[in-house]
């Protein structure tokens, strides 16, 4: 059960958090705070000091200014911290940054899941682009709305920047007839208006050609429930901040597998350490048209190599040949081939911004006595080589261990 102090309680935001806590088995209110005292079905207090209940995460959904008030107290009381609110002003970044030393705390500038993958669809489309595309975004909120732009307006810039190694200036706006677009410049632009929630979109403009990136908020209802993930995610984090791409990562550490049948495992002992005769052993396969994958090098001590690469199972007698002019040529290597494998491939997102993956499925494998005989890895992706006969029970653990 996640115990949970909810400040604003009595707010928009915080009506619409109470009525998504009250359908949630695992997850309760214990206390609320809120200029309005009013009670709900928790006592709600005018400060967080005023509380007792023990909680296990704040979430604040009230206003920039209150951070000073609460943050230090929980602090004090080592309470984790959702910040759900937007318009900090450089006092108040300062205060999360240095609070975050000593508490988790989780900071974004939209709680939705789907403003988050935005962010990351963004940050690719510019990647490709390059600067050949000019970047617009329009931002789109109901009009009791008080900043502009929008804090996640600028978090979408802010991402666009990152990949960029030009980095543009932001223009909010525009107007009078001396407002020619510049090539270095990132606009920003505001609608506020009837009860409209939150909509973005990022245009990339290029020559005779828009692409469109967008997304609508239909209800408030969103971000509340992005609110609970973050909850839930920061309530057993260390002392850090946190936002939701870690959420998403943590998330996507795993989500596809696949395999590979009918793969044989070559290894090549006591390989003189020389990239010539590395690149004439490699160039032998090439000529003889065999697909080689997974390759491992390892340096020994008597300046020779270990060597280990998959191959398609139907290619082993070639193998066998040309490795058999190798051992011509070269007396004191060695030769040994694995058949009846597969090799299993884990991909993920997320993969490349969380540490621990590799060996997740290292352990969870070595709790079922299944071999590993071989490993390669990218920033998204991990092959294994694995016994035939062990892989649909290699899948399965896999498929427990990481909630697919």
């Amino acid at each position: 059960m996640t115990k949970v102090i909810l400040i604003g309680s009595n707010g928009r935001m915080g009506q619409v958090v109470t009525t998504l806590i009250e359908a949630i088995k695992d997850m309760k209110i214990v206390a609320g705070v809120d200029l309005n005292t009013d009670a709900r079905k928790y006592p709600v207090y005018q400060s967080l000091a005023d509380s007792t209940e023990k909680a296990d995460v704040v979430i604040d959904f009230s206003h920039p200014k209150n951070l000073v008030n609460f943050l230090p107290i929980a602090k004090e009381r080592k309470l984790p911290v959702v910040i759900a609110t937007t318009g900090h002003n450089e006092e108040n970044l300062l205060l999360i940054k240095d609070t975050a030393q000593y508490i988790p705390i989780f900071r974004s500038a939209n709680m939705s899941v789907g403003i988050n993958l935005m962010q990351l669809l963004v940050q690719n489309a510019t990647k490709v682009l390059g600067s050949r595309y000019d970047v617009e975004i329009v931002e789109k909120h109901h009009k009791l709305k008080k900043d502009a732009p929008s804090g996640t307006a600028l978090m979408l810039a802010d991402s666009i920047n990152a990949v960029r190694t030009d980095k543009l200036r932001y223009v909010c706006g525009r107007n009078g007839t001396e407002s020619l677009r510049q090539s270095d410049e990132l606009g920003i632009h505001s609608v506020r208006g009837g009860t409209i929630v939150g909509d973005h979109d990022v245009y990339f403009t290029g020559t005779d050609e828009v692409i469109t990136i967008s997304h609508q908020a239909y209800s408030r209802q969103v971000f509340a429930t992005g609110a609970l993930t973050a909850a839930r995610y920061v309530s057993r984090q260390k002392a850090g901040l946190y936002n939701m791409q870690d959420v998403i990562n943590e998330s996507n550490a795993v989500t596809t597998m696949y395999t590979v049948p009918n793969q044989a495992l070559v290894s090549i002992e006591n390989f003189p350490k020389d990239m010539n005769a590395l690149s004439a052993l490699y160039e032998l396969f090439a000529e003889g048209d065999v697909f080689i994958d997974m390759i491992s090098h390892t340096s020994s001590n008597n300046n020779h190599l270990a060597i280990s690469f998959s191959i398609n199972s139907k290619d082993l007698k070639k193998t066998k040949d040309i490795l058999s002019k190798v051992e011509d040529r070269y007396a004191d290597t060695l030769f040994g081939f694995s058949e009846n494998v597969t090799k299993v491939t884990v991909e993920g997102a997320g993969m490349e911004f969380q540490s621990g993956v590799a060996y997740r499925v290292f352990s969870c494998m070595a709790k079922e006595g299944i071999a590993i005989k071989a490993v390669s890895t990218s920033e998204v992706k991990i092959s294994y080589i694995v016994p035939s006969e062990d892989v649909a029970k290699g899948l399965e653990i896999i498929k427990k261990e990481f909630s697919i």
